[in-house]
């Protein structure tokens, strides 16, 4: 058990350096909001296979990571940057923040694939854990795969305790994925990079300080189009 436990523990320490993961700045975190942008856009128009839209409007942050990279030989891993967006009162979505997402897993795999990874953050127990400096699905936050469809049905309201509903697209296939053991994280030098100074996610996401720029504004207008009222 401790060898399985060492090898995990280097896993996780090496993913990025396996994955190739660059030094960003302002330009690339620009470019992964409008990819972010555009994965969005691409899952809800495909007919009766997006997130459902009562889920939306039930969902406090939106987080979307494009281009998460998965696999391994005999020993997985993923590695992947994205961003988050909270609501703010009026129906508003916040400013962006950036954060990363990595975590290794057991079974066998050969080669690496790139998915596109949407979590819904559903209550404000979920949204605190996404406001600290970090926590894992599955043991700090109750995660479930989320139901696809255009609207939810009898099986969803087994999943509605859920803190986070996750989400992946593989090669045109979009589904929920379970994503128990991958550590999310704030990405502040990302936040650093783009807001011109270091701010975290609490100022950002919660405190309302922060304007949305111009940047972001074609994924809140994505985002509002899709739930553009709240249901409680």
């Amino acid at each position: 058990m401790k060898a399985i436990a060492r090898l995990a523990a280097l896993v996780l320490l090496v993913t990025p350096s396996l994955f190739g993961a660059p030094k960003d700045d302002r330009a690339d975190d620009i470019k992964r909001l409008k990819r972010a942008s555009e994965v969005f856009t691409e899952i809800m128009g495909t007919p009766d296979k997006g997130i459902p839209t009562e889920l939306l409007d039930k969902c406090e942050c939106v987080a979307i990571v494009p281009g998460l990279k998965k696999g391994g030989l005999g020993i997985g891993g993923r590695y992947g940057k994205g961003i988050v967006m909270c609501r703010r009162p009026g129906r508003r979505w916040s400013a962006p923040s950036f954060m990363t997402i990595e975590g290794g897993s057991f079974g066998l795999q050969i080669g690496f694939t790139q998915i596109d990874l949407v979590m819904l953050i559903m209550n404000r127990n979920g949204m605190d854990k996404l406001l600290g400096d970090k926590f894992t699905v599955g043991a700090d936050a109750t995660a479930a795969a989320g139901p696809v469809g255009r609207h939810t049905s009898a099986e969803t309201n087994i999943r509605l305790d859920a803190e986070i509903l996750t989400y992946s697209r593989a090669k045109g296939l979009f589904a929920g994925i379970a994503l128990d053991g991958a550590v999310v994280k704030q990405d502040k030098g990302d936040n650093a990079d783009f807001y011109g100074k270091s701010m975290n996610a609490r100022e950002i996401l919660l405190e309302g300080t922060v304007d949305l720029p111009a940047e972001a504004e074609p994924l809140a207008l994505a985002l509002s189009g899709q739930s553009p009222r709240r249901k409680h």
